[in-house]
């Protein structure tokens, strides 16, 4: 990674583990209104498309009304999985994200995007970071997972295997669903924080929504500049921090010369059915079961 001239933050002053202050008083309060308006406007529509235990865990960090800061949640944080944010100013390295993540220290990046960037951000900023994952930190499944999946970030980066192991990141952390008992819901962070994609991945037709499987999230490309074109479900977090006990080493090894999926491959397990008053599940040998999912409408 060339921090220097292609991304955004200042990485004029960070540490060895690309850490820098978060300098709080630095945020003026242009900066704390537009978090105020991108927290109201996203925080509006979370209601019948995000997980609960997402909203919940959200309600509990009380951010709304500023940009948060990091030393004051990391108090909260740590006593409920132990885990600690970080501030750093944007990408990292890869070894460096996947150290901090086994550490249980989420990397926060500190700058905000500008009024005029609202709808589309290239770089993950402070919003993105903090409302879109911090949430789910709190939740202790799921916070065990995302540090087995930094434990196996060196084993990868030896092996070759960074592109296979990245999509577990991609499809399950930023982009992941969840079949709840209300129905299909969004836990994923690059959604949550997204105005349009929230409701996209829970309600419209298009996307491919394949039931979570280790190998095939792995060997899945995925696009960048897009909505996604297959989402991964999940029936509970158990099944992501399960499969960090697996050996990922054979994997690797298998699809090293495959050629990636195309997540554009119909292979469809969940879908909207009619009106998405309801989502079939499709089950073992084809059966079916309704599962009933009682959905807001976008405006």
């Amino acid at each position: 990674m060339d921090q220097g001239k292609n991304l955004r933050g200042d990485y004029s002053h960070i540490n060895d583990d690309y850490t820098i202050l978060q300098d709080w008083d630095a945020y003026t309060e242009v900066e704390h209104e537009l978090w105020r308006k991108l927290y109201a406007r996203q925080s509006a529509i979370l209601p019948g498309y995000a997980a609960p235990d997402y909203i919940r865990n959200l309600a509990r960090l009380d951010a709304a009304d500023q940009i948060p800061h990091f030393g004051r949640v990391s108090e909260q944080l740590h006593a409920a999985t132990g885990w600690h944010l970080v501030a750093v100013p944007g990408l990292v390295p890869d070894d460096v994200f996947f150290d901090h993540l086994a550490n249980r220290r989420f990397p926060v990046t500190v700058w905000l995007r500008k009024p005029e960037e609202m709808d589309y951000l290239v770089e993950p900023d402070i919003f993105h970071d903090f409302f879109g994952h911090v949430p789910m930190l709190y939740d202790p499944v799921f916070a065990d997972y995302l540090a087995a999946y930094g434990a196996k970030g060196a084993e990868a980066i030896a092996m070759g295997g960074l592109k296979n192991l990245a999509r577990m990141y991609w499809y399950m952390v930023e982009f992941g669903l969840i079949m709840t008992e209300h129905g299909l819901r969004a836990y994923g962070a690059g959604m949550l924080s997204s105005q349009t994609e929230t409701i996209y991945s829970v309600t419209d037709p298009t996307p491919n929504r394949v039931a979570f499987d280790l190998e095939r999230v792995m060997a899945t490309d995925y696009a960048i500049d897009d909505f996604q074109k297959t989402y991964f479900v999940l029936e509970s977090y158990d099944q992501l921090f399960d499969a960090m006990k697996t050996s990922m080493a054979p994997i690797y090894e298998r699809l090293v010369n495959q050629p990636s999926i195309d997540p554009e491959t119909t292979d469809r397990l969940y879908h909207l059915h009619g009106d998405a008053d309801s989502i079939i599940a499709l089950g073992p040998q084809g059966s079916t079961h309704n599962i009933t999912a009682k959905q807001q409408r976008p405006a």
